[in-house]
């Protein structure tokens, strides 16, 4: 009797269900076929999904940025001495300068002399990538390293008994050259190094062999 009432109530049951599932079924216009299907796809797409996003997450792990290096030629080099150096970061003064030569027009000595050409600190006169220069050893002393504007630099290394204060005589090779490149004029200077009162062949030498500035020299030659 009571094997028949559990069996009587499982179908019962079963009934009821299947009325539940009919009426869902009319109502939604869904079956349980697509039911089941829709639930297979949904499974699918997620790991499609997943799978994509994990070859994503490595691709970013492989891929690098490209390094780029600069060939030299991409390096616009300085073409003149004042873009080569930051030269307002030197004090500087305003003077009056003058071009001279070593001849009679400017020391009273001729090519004969014995001390053509010598300056006060026994080195001789030049025109190079430091140049001599003549100041006021009061105001600058011997060695003084003076970075003048469309001059380049220049060493003092001569006095004169006309110069005083913030004036200057600087070197050039003949008259001619004075005339044309420079003459007298007002300039406002940097004064790279100050001087300890001495100059030798030898520092002068040092400072014209510097290789950073070798690239300048010709037009240092040609002004």
């Amino acid at each position: 009797m009571n094997i028949k009432n559990t069996f009587r109530r499982a179908g019962m049951t079963l009934l009821f269900l299947g009325a539940v599932l009919v009426t869902i079924t009319s109502i939604s216009n869904v079956s349980l076929a697509d039911i089941y299907k829709w639930e297979k796809n949904s499974n699918v797409t997620s790991s499609f999904e997943q799978k994509q996003t994990e070859i994503a997450m490595k691709s970013l792990n492989i891929v690098k940025a490209k390094k780029r290096y600069i060939s030299s030629n991409e390096v616009e080099a300085p073409q003149t001495l004042e873009e080569w150096g930051n030269f307002e970061q030197y004090p500087s003064s305003v003077v009056v300068a003058t071009g001279y030569t070593a001849g009679v027009e400017s020391t009273g000595k001729t090519p004969d002399h014995p001390e053509y050409g010598i300056t006060f600190s026994g080195v001789k006169v030049t025109r190079d990538l430091y140049s001599t220069i003549a100041a006021d050893l009061n105001v600058y002393p011997l060695g003084t390293i003076i970075y003048i504007p469309n001059y380049g630099f220049g060493v003092v290394a001569d006095k004169g008994s006309a110069i005083n204060g913030n004036q200057l005589d600087l070197f050039y090779n003949t008259v001619s050259d004075v005339y044309d490149q420079w003459g007298k004029r007002e300039v406002e200077v940097y004064i790279v190094e100050m001087g300890n009162g001495e100059l030798t062949e030898e520092d002068l030498t040092k400072l014209n062999e510097n290789e950073a500035l070798q690239v300048f020299r010709q037009q240092i030659n040609e002004s």
